[in-house]
């Protein structure tokens, strides 16, 4: 966490106030954000080296599901066969659905996890592919937003908002200290070259 002296007596009112506001600033959102910034930093890892971790288990089952037919007139009941394909330990969102052939098909998805049912809704006969990555893919998944509700693409947005306020209140206070001010500005200029040049490369 930036540390920094007080401006000298004389500074404008002004820069005394905004190196106040972003010093404080800077405090409090680190304390929050430093659980997010392991969090993101460990998975930013197991993301960039699946291979450490395997590709899960992979399990395929068939069977008959209790309360067919699955059908209101001609169409699939399709809250009833959800609901009964839950049963089943089903879990996650249903990420899609639909029917070709006279054959419905769900796909569940969680982090880590999902779970594709095919089923005959007028015998409530089904075959399912059940696919297991375990926690680190879960974390991953989590990392990406990937298969995540609506509540968890909200802590993702504050913690990124967060860590950015948290960044540039860090460079704020690296900016007030006039003895390492010319070194922290070659340092955040070689830094934005080295990684621009790097991310340039990576994408040619």
């Amino acid at each position: 966490m930036t540390t920094a002296r007080r401006p000298k007596l004389g500074a404008s009112p002004w820069r005394t106030r905004l190196y106040t506001w972003a010093r404080g600033l800077h405090l409090y959102l680190s304390m929050f954000s430093l659980l997010a910034m392991l969090f993101f930093a460990l998975t930013g890892l197991t993301l960039n080296h699946p291979e450490w971790f395997g590709e899960g288990r992979v399990r395929k089952l068939s069977g008959t599901l209790p309360h067919a037919p699955y059908l209101e007139g001609e169409k699939v009941a399709w809250l009833a066969l959800a609901e009964d394909l839950r049963s089943l330990g089903l879990r996650g969102r249903v990420a899609e659905h639909g029917e070709s052939g006279g054959t419905a098909w769900l796909s569940f998805r969680a982090p880590g996890y999902g779970a594709d049912v095919q089923v005959d809704p007028r015998t409530g006969a089904y075959t399912l592919t059940l696919s297991e990555a375990g926690l680190v893919a879960a974390l991953n998944d989590l990392h990406k937003g990937r298969d995540t509700p609506g509540a968890w693409r909200w802590v993702l947005d504050l913690s990124a908002s967060l860590l950015a306020l948290l960044s540039l209140t860090g460079l704020l206070l690296g900016l007030f200290l006039r003895k390492t001010r010319r070194v922290a500005l070659l340092t955040l200029l070689l830094g934005l070259g080295l990684f621009g040049g790097v991310a340039l490369w990576a994408a040619g």
